[in-house]
């Protein structure tokens, strides 16, 4: 699928590197029209600037036109600074007079609910993609091309000369030219755009950052995000800044669950909203991080750095206890600072003569703002287990120097950790200037470190092994797809599951549905002793609660028992059939109109419960009871942003205690599957425990690929997944599905 069109990369081109800009509703007061005009006015000697308000002749020494039609020339970006209501009369307006693209300043649309006013954001959408002119916002502030100094925005502030590679966009306007702009001039940042995306009508996040791909003058794309319209749209961009090997950093708010409902599968209810994102982000090679601190010296580090030649950090200090902080905050970020070899550790302990400690990490006291500094420095960073070099101190300019000159004759990283005040000029300022990386706190930096070996080590993997693509559905994986949307109700019965599922390969327990006492004991006899009992139910999704599963069942007359107290506690249960269920929208089916002889609940007393209450029992499953192998979860959930999430992780109730659990956005690679398995701590079991035997992970790594090329060809139909627990036999003898259940999004 073709996200991007030419025409489309063309119209953002404009918005960005115009060299005409008009301003409707520019005004001499310093109010949202009239820092626009400001702002555009300090690039007049390079872009043509239009006011446009026709109660004014000029503006701020510009003439004022009365209406975007008696403009000399058709402008590549229109700001629009109009009350709500007229934003698509401007619109039609710059659109009939050739307007490449607009920046529409104007609040009062979806932030503010529609209530009874019609829909005029969704109008501005379809007005970009009908007309092909292009919008940014409504509710922003604005962009900066910051690279060309041309400021196409209602903020105020500006960053005279601090350009750099990062690209930053930004769905919180005040939050782009506020706390970020505020904090990359203090710390030396620079920018190649600021762009602000607003409530994103047309033009959103993905759409920016994609441009941004192609821009020479881009290495990192930073962001700040509350959601993606699309998550496929999102995905596609961050697999082509693998490619591109441009890291996208963002913060992406909403951690908190407030407000979070109940699921009916166990995946649904473990996959919280935030970790999916953490997942996923990991997934794709998406660095998250959560503040503006962080966002800029990650981005700036990345920026600045080249990929480490090895993971090694050596660190050196004029004070142990500096030095010691460091190493122990890298450690807990699973950093490694190898030992010194013997040549640098014999090469500074003959420059400092008995003084500090020739180590890694390394105190050289007095030796830090000497001339034997650079010599230092070198016999650490050429230690050639080490790919990157930590200076922490608070030298003046003499050593700024120094670290400048190192980090320009090596091909390894070089970072600044300034233990002193930050409003220092010494030494800090040339730091600065010379676009050396510099964190102020050790936690941050070792943060910073290990995201950016990271990303560096995705990146190298990714490229190899590709990205995960579904394989076609098989004709009779379409048929069974066809035949569980024919049932015409969200949520499928266990054995209908289990068939949904044997379309993919995935095997389940041997087992028969019965409709009686005697057809139970005869299954249970066929199929060996012991046996498992259930409710065959798709109305009763949690049916260890519900009283309705017996275990371990050794001979015919439990099978009777069992089978009795079965019916009789699915009857107990059916005056909760219908309650209300699903973060997905989904409601239980509204059971009247069945037909009494087929959904007649055995055992049942007249009175004792009406037939729309009662939950479909399509019968008993008597299945083998599977011994020997080790119990997982495997499940799906639909997130409405993201996609479907496979989930992976320790079996039966206690799952649901730890949360051990692994997520990846489907489809995912045999690879994928395979670390999945082995972030989760309970997996251990899995390679033979106390004398078990080791468990068959092959098989157990092919459903986890299976499941989720399942999710990708019920392309938006799937709602839940659950396979809890899925038995995993040992070695060559594949796995189980002892349970399962399957919810469909409704109609």
């Amino acid at each position: 699928m073709a996200f991007w069109t030419a025409p489309q990369m063309a119209s953002i081109a404009k918005m960005l590197n115009p060299r005409s800009i008009a301003i409707v509703g520019a005004t001499p007061r310093m109010q949202y029209g009239g820092r626009f005009l400001a702002a555009a006015l300090k690039a007049k000697d390079r872009v043509k600037v239009y006011a446009v308000n026709p109660r004014y002749d000029e503006i701020m020494g510009v003439k004022s036109y009365p209406s975007v039609t008696s403009l000399p020339e058709a402008p590549d970006v229109v700001g629009i600074v109009v009350p709500y209501d007229q934003v698509l009369d401007v619109l039609e307006e710059s659109h009939r007079k050739g307007a490449g693209s607009a920046i529409v300043i104007s609040a009062g649309f979806a932030e503010r609910g529609t209530g009874d006013r019609r829909d005029l954001q969704g109008e501005l959408g379809e007005f970009a993609r009908a007309s092909g002119m292009r919008i940014s916002g409504p509710n922003c502030l604005g962009l900066a091309n910051v690279k060309d100094d041309i400021w196409a925005t209602s903020s105020s502030r500006g960053a005279d000369g601090l350009t750099g590679p990062i690209g930053l966009v930004c769905q919180s306007g005040a939050t782009a030219f506020g706390p970020f702009l505020v904090r990359a001039v203090e710390q030396g940042i620079g920018f190649s755009y600021i762009i602000s995306t607003g409530n994103e009508a047309d033009l959103d996040f993905t759409d920016f950052a994609r441009y941004l791909l192609d821009d020479p003058d881009t290495r990192v794309i930073a962001g700040f995000v509350e959601g993606f319209k699309r998550a496929d749209k999102f995905l596609e961009v961050a697999k082509l800044a693998a490619e591109r090997g441009k890291p996208i950093v963002l913060i992406k708010i909403g951690r908190s669950e407030l407000g979070a409902r109940a699921a009916r599968s166990h995946t649904a209810a473990l996959t919280g909203a935030d970790a999916r994102y953490d997942a996923i982000f990991a997934q794709y090679g998406v660095i998250r991080v959560q503040d503006y601190d962080e966002l800029l010296e990650v981005a700036h580090l990345l920026a600045h750095t080249p990929k480490p030649v090895a993971p090694g950090i050596a660190v050196v200090s004029h004070s142990g206890g500096v030095s010691s902080l460091t190493a122990d905050m890298c450690g807990q970020a699973g950093l490694d600072l190898p030992p010194l070899g013997e040549a640098a550790r014999d090469g500074i302990n003959a420059i400092l003569k008995g003084f500090g400690w020739a180590a890694n990490p390394a105190d050289v006291t007095g030796f830090a703002n000497s001339e034997s500094f650079p010599q230092i420095m070198a016999h650490m960073i050429n230690d050639p287990r080490m790919g990157t070099l930590v200076v922490a101190s608070a030298g003046a300019d003499a050593q700024a120097q120094q670290v400048i000159a190192q980090r320009d004759r090596t091909d390894k990283g070089v970072v600044f950790l300034w233990t002193g005040s930050r409003d220092a000029k010494p030494g800090l300022a040339q730091l600065k200037n010379a676009r050396i990386p510099i964190f102020y706190t050790p936690d941050k930096l070792a943060s910073g470190l290990q995201s950016r070996l990271a990303y560096h080590t995705w990146r190298e993997r990714r490229l190899a092994d590709g990205f995960a693509a579904a394989a076609p559905h098989t004709p009779a994986q379409h048929a069974a797809i066809a035949q569980a949307l024919g049932l015409g109700r969200p949520t499928l019965s266990e054995s209908e599951s289990k068939a949904l599922l044997a379309a993919w390969g995935v095997a389940s327990a041997r087992e028969h549905l019965v409709a009686s006492a005697e057809e139970a004991v005869a299954a249970a006899a066929q199929l060996g002793f012991p046996v498992a009992l259930k409710v065959d139910s798709p109305d009763i999704p949690h049916k260890t609660e519900a009283g309705v599963v017996r275990l371990n069942v050794g001979d015919m007359a439990r099978v009777r028992t069992a089978y009795a107290e079965i019916i009789a506690h699915a009857a107990a249960y059916a005056p909760q059939a219908r309650r209300s269920v699903g973060s997905d929208g989904i409601t239980p089916t509204v059971m009247a109109g069945l037909d009494p002889a087929i959904h007649e609940i055995p055992g049942t007393s007249p009175g004792m419960t009406t037939l729309e209450e009662r939950p479909r029992i399509s019968g008993v499953s008597v299945q083998e009871m599977v011994e020997g192998g080790v119990e997982v979860i495997v499940g799906v959930s639909s997130d409405p942003q993201l996609g479907p999430v496979l989930l992976f992780g320790t079996g039966g109730i206690m799952v649901e205690v730890y949360n051990d659990v692994a997520l990846r956005r489907c489809p995912i690679t045999r690879a994928e599957a395979d670390a999945m398995i082995g972030e989760v701590k309970g997996a251990r079991l899995l390679h033979g425990f106390r004398g078990r035997p080791a468990a068959d992970l092959a098989a157990l790594a092919d459903t986890l690929v299976r499941v989720s090329h399942l999710a990708m060809h019920l392309d938006g139909h799937l709602a839940e997944l659950d396979i809890n627990p899925l038995m995993v036999l040992p070695q060559g003898q594949g796995v189980k599905a002892a349970d399962a259940l399957v919810i469909l999004r409704s109609p």
